[in-house]
């Protein structure tokens, strides 16, 4: 039998192709946009308008990546390294700034660094109610006077939300009540940034060993 096709077929199937090309498109625009604004620590008479005589988006975007490398490369000599030191000593003394920054340094080192565990499992947890379950990642266990109130194993999960996975909630839950999933990261966030629309494929879930 002959599939019909219709005008509001090619119609959606025009959205299915355009949408997520102009949501890519607005996003790069943005993020350029944003980059290109470091011209701004230039001289005037060094920026493309004036050298051109018309704007060039994407300089900026060229100049932040080169600063960004710049940096990274100071700070990895034995001089960067101290004058870094010193700026983090600095700043630490300051209030309000200091433990603003030291926070900010924590999580990024976390996140970034190669050598960190933040984010490198994703999870399966009851949330938020039981038999009710959700995506969550693996962030750690926890530390500090809250293992005083804890009675029994337990490890820190981060919940995203969906369709926006930026915020979410941070719980800390019964080891044994965390299915480790095996899913990659960037699998379970197209997963959940899809809101359950692309779905990965089912596999074979081996014996969990009890650590994480």
């Amino acid at each position: 039998m002959t599939k019909k096709v219709t005008l509001k077929t090619y119609f959606l199937t025009g959205l299915l192709v355009l949408v997520p090309l102009g949501i890519t498109v607005w996003v790069l625009g943005l993020v350029i946009g944003t980059m290109d604004q470091t011209l701004t620590l230039l001289p005037a008479a060094w920026r493309p308008e004036q050298l051109l005589g018309y704007d060039l988006p994407g300089i900026g975007a060229l100049l932040t990546l080169a600063i960004v490398f710049v940096v990274g490369l100071f700070a990895q000599n034995f001089i960067g390294q101290r004058l870094v030191q010193w700026w983090e000593a600095l700043l630490a003394h300051i209030p309000v700034v200091g433990p603003l920054y030291t926070s900010v340094k924590q999580v990024s080192d976390t996140l970034l660094s190669s050598s960190g565990n933040a984010f490198r499992k994703a999870v399966l947890i009851e949330y938020p109610r039981r038999d009710s379950y959700t995506i969550a990642f693996l962030t750690g266990i926890p530390g500090g006077d809250v293992t005083m109130h804890l009675q029994g194993d337990f490890v820190s999960v981060y919940v995203p939300t969906t369709p926006n996975p930026t915020s979410g909630f941070f719980l800390m839950l019964p080891r044994a009540d965390v299915i480790e999933l095996d899913m990659t990261v960037d699998v379970a966030l197209k997963y959940i940034v899809s809101m359950g629309v692309v779905a990965p494929p089912a596999t074979r879930r081996s014996p969990i060993e009890p650590p994480l």
